[in-house]
């Protein structure tokens, strides 16, 4: 691997890392807190970031892909279909200023998190119960393995979960 695609995947499994910490506090603050810290500002700013987080997911899977030239596997394009159509979606949510996008946001999000963990847990060495539909890709292939556990499909599961906490506030009235 160039030195270009080992500082971006540091980059990118370490905001996987904090995103991971940030789940867990979503999930403190929903569950413990009552909605206490976050509602508010989650309420007005929630859809325009994650806008922000899935358009950024989309850009990088393409670089990855089309300028290093990594090829995606069937269970990635999989999960790309997941992640960019709410990289589409989610800025007309925004301009719309429809909050009602939570509820579709959730239903495209819980496929590709199952997608995810089951490539995530493919790319940690688990034998495949289904097969790979991987046409020039190979789903249990890591290009970014940092820290000892994240990779490509655990990156997206983080940011769909991430997604899903951010729904559930927005859908809270």
């Amino acid at each position: 691997m160039t030195e270009s695609v080992t500082i971006l995947n540091t980059i990118l499994g370490t905001g996987g890392v904090a995103l991971l910490f940030l789940c867990i506090f979503l999930l403190y603050d929903i569950f413990v807190a009552k909605r206490s810290y976050l509602a508010r500002v989650i309420k007005k700013w929630g859809i325009l970031l994650l806008a922000g987080m899935f358009i950024g997911t989309m850009v990088v899977a393409l670089v990855y892909s089309e300028v290093f030239g990594f090829v995606p596997c069937g269970l990635c394009w999989t999960m790309r279909i997941f992640v960019f159509s709410q990289a589409i979606l989610l800025p007309f949510a925004y301009i719309k200023r429809d909050s009602n996008f939570a509820f579709y946001g959730i239903i495209l999000s819980i496929p590709g998190i199952i997608t995810g963990l089951y490539q995530h847990y493919l790319q940690m060495g688990g034998a495949e119960f289904l097969p790979c539909p991987a046409s020039g890709g190979d789903c249990a292939k890591r290009i970014l393995f940092e820290y000892g556990f994240m990779t490509f499909p655990l990156l997206g599961v983080s940011l769909l979960i991430f997604a899903v906490l951010v729904y559930s506030y927005l859908l809270k009235k």
